[in-house]
């Protein structure tokens, strides 16, 4: 018994430093994340870095981009959405800069009555536009739920390789990433930019206190063994008495 206290101790503690040191990861996680959102927007990663980003996403996951180019509005897509808004859906439109290259914007959020884009108050941003927002990874294959559905055209997620596909875009020339917009100076302007959630767990120093009072309580738990095994041991001159 004794024994295993021991073992039990020496894993609490070990579960305990484990998220310590997990709660000093997320906390320089979301320090990461904060100065990249807040930071003067970059060009895109070109191609050749697309590699980069799929081997390494962490390192490139919420950057502040600015692009330029003509958005594809016939090549647009709706994927559902729950945001403080409410339920409606993303519209995602390919974006073709001038080197050929394509990168999928989420242009922001509208209601389900808005699907027509007629609907949406403000005519479609037309030419050359720039756009300024946040480097997101592919939401590969659709929600918790439910499937995206390419041939009944509808989307639980941001699949950039799916939707693209479906689209019938040179999948070579196309980010493997999605950009997230920022909110326009239109106030009346739909679809809703600068919706995108920046929020983590940061559960770890609960986890870490947990089991670090699961040791005390196994090391508590062996002294008490040990304490009642010694005062349950005869003392050694009755022993003695005993066998005269």
């Amino acid at each position: 018994m004794l024994l295993g206290a021991s073992l039990l101790t020496a894993v609490f503690v070990a579960l305990g430093v484990w998220q310590v040191q997990r709660m000093g990861w997320k906390h320089d996680l979301i320090a990461r994340v904060e100065a990249r959102v807040q930071a003067a927007p970059v060009a895109p990663p070109p191609i050749t870095e697309w590699p980069r980003v799929q081997a390494d996403p962490a390192a490139f996951e919420y950057r502040r981009l600015r692009l330029q180019g003509e958005f594809l509005h016939a090549d647009e897509a709706l994927v559902q959405a729950v945001t403080e808004r409410g339920a409606g859906f993303w519209v995602v439109t390919p974006l073709r800069q001038a080197d050929g290259q394509t990168v999928l914007v989420n242009r922001g959020f509208i209601t389900s009555a808005q699907r027509d884009p007629a609907a949406r108050g403000a005519p479609a941003p037309d030419g050359q536009v720039t756009v300024t927002g946040l480097l997101r990874l592919s939401e590969p294959g659709g929600g918790f739920l439910r499937k995206n559905d390419a041939n009944a055209d509808r989307w639980h997620s941001r699949d950039v390789a799916a939707i693209a596909t479906a689209r019938g875009l040179p999948m070579a020339r196309v980010a493997p990433f999605f950009v997230d917009a920022e909110a326009t100076p239109q106030a009346a302007a739909w679809p809703v930019g600068g919706l995108t959630v920046l929020r983590f767990s940061d559960s770890h120093l609960v986890y870490a206190l947990t089991w670090f009072g699961m040791a005390l309580m196994a090391v508590v738990a062996a002294a008490y063994l040990l304490r009642d095994g010694v005062g349950r041991s005869p003392p050694l001159a009755a022993k003695t008495s005993l066998v005269a």
